[in-house]
């Protein structure tokens, strides 16, 4: 495990992102891609794409659970995740219906605490990929 590792930044599209600042919305749901360094306590940056792009809020990790079926955690989280059930049903489907390799795909929700907007957008210095990107240091 990378020592260095202090939380992570995701990208969020733009129609998505004000979510989690206007609507009180605190779980983040995708394939678990970067759970592995991550801990409660770490910094979770969000990151604008498509449009306007650049970082535009943070906030500190809670909680991660680990699921092969994401709609399992609107038993547990309903409208705090920031995807309503029809638009997670239709990222699984972009995703290959959370099937890899004929195993079931591992998704996670983190859910955040301590939610802050920045004044302004901040411009990444590098590219970030579309699945995540660690902070180090």
């Amino acid at each position: 495990m990378d020592a260095g590792v202090t939380g992570v930044a995701f990208p969020i599209p733009k129609k998505y992102v004000n979510r989690f600042f206007e609507e009180g919305k605190n779980v983040f749901v995708k394939p678990a891609t970067a759970w592995k360094q991550l801990k409660s306590g770490m910094k979770f940056v969000f990151y604008q794409s498509q449009e306007d792009t650049g970082f535009v809020g943070e906030a500190r990790i809670k909680r991660i659970i680990l699921s092969e079926n994401p709609m399992q955690f609107f038993e547990s989280y309903r409208d705090r995740i920031f995807l309503t059930k029809n638009e997670l049903e239709e990222y699984m489907k972009s995703q290959g219906e959370g099937k890899r390799e004929g195993k079931s795909k591992l998704w996670m929700a983190i859910e955040l605490e301590d939610i802050k907007k920045y004044d302004e957008p901040v411009r990444s210095e590098r590219f970030v990929p579309a699945s995540e990107q660690y902070l180090r240091g």
